[in-house]
């Protein structure tokens, strides 16, 4: 939804003219967003977790006020655990995130664009894209499967 979205915040603001307008630039616009989406999971949650040995998941807080907790799941954008179970900058997801934006730019039209500018407009948006999952992680998704066993929270 978010990439549907996205693409329909670029259509009306004619974002990227080089892919036109109706539904063929539409889906222009859906696609490259899509494939920006593809990028920053396989690098960021994949395949430069397995080789700075860091775990990608996010980690259920559940305990404290709701502030804390926003914090908490916003901040594990740039903080996650390493596979030595300590929190520690989440070098994957920010290099990910970094590296689907400068994947993007081969792929958009070159228009006005500043292409430094496009790579960090496309990882902004990809960070922001985890901050609101894990936002969703911490106050959604736990209410939809009561029948999930409680675990004890995770510490920060």
């Amino acid at each position: 939804m978010g990439i549907g979205a996205l693409a329909g915040v670029q259509q009306a603001t004619d974002d990227f003219e080089g892919y036109g307008q109706g539904a063929q630039g539409y889906a222009k616009r859906f696609s490259a967003a899509y494939a920006d989406a593809i990028a920053a999971t396989y690098i960021g949650s994949a395949i430069l977790p397995s080789l700075l040995k860091q775990d990608p998941r996010y980690f259920y807080k559940g305990a404290g006020s709701a502030r804390s907790r926003f914090l908490y799941a916003i901040t594990r954008v740039v903080i996650c655990k390493g596979d030595n179970k300590r929190w520690q900058p989440n070098y994957s997801g920010i290099l990910g995130g970094f590296a689907a934006g400068g994947i993007s730019s081969l792929y958009y039209p070159k228009t006005g664009h500043d292409r430094a500018g496009l790579i960090f407009q496309n990882t902004l948006i990809r960070f922001g894209e985890s901050a609101f999952e894990n936002v969703l992680q911490e106050f959604v998704v736990r209410k939809l499967t009561p029948r999930l066993k409680r675990r004890p929270a995770a510490q920060p």
